[in-house]
């Protein structure tokens, strides 16, 4: 997330809001952010809310996810929001949203996700 220039905004138990800055860098051929960054920041975003959630020595790592991208994402900054559904002992379901903020503060969802994380041992990595 440090490449994409990512910032984490909110954490609490089961919540995560984190914001990606828009620039050309992050963006695709007409302008609109890239479907791969909205994905990797909702991921992120799913994963630490799935970890927030967990045991000290204990990660995460997503087991699958689904995205609906609703909207072309222009603007500022994208927010990624994901909130811990059910937490189990092995998977974790979370639910995020993914809107564009535009300079003059307007709101435009763009993108919708569902993800499963999996519990995992902390890697020594």
């Amino acid at each position: 997330m440090q490449t994409l220039g990512v910032k984490l905004l909110e954490v609490g138990e089961g919540t995560v809001t984190l914001e990606l800055p828009i620039s050309s860098a992050v963006s695709q051929q007409n302008g609109f952010v890239h479907a791969g960054a909205i994905a990797s920041v909702l991921d992120s975003a799913c994963g630490f809310a799935a970890l927030s959630v967990m045991p000290q020595n204990c990660d995460v790592l997503a087991v699958e996810f689904k995205i609906n991208f609703v909207a072309p994402a222009v603007g500022v900054v994208v927010r990624a929001g994901a909130e811990v559904i059910k937490a189990g002992r092995t998977i974790t379901l979370c639910r995020g949203e993914a809107v564009a903020v535009g300079a003059d503060g307007t709101r435009k969802l763009v993108a919708v996700i569902q993800a499963t994380m999996i519990r995992a041992a902390k890697s020594s990595a």
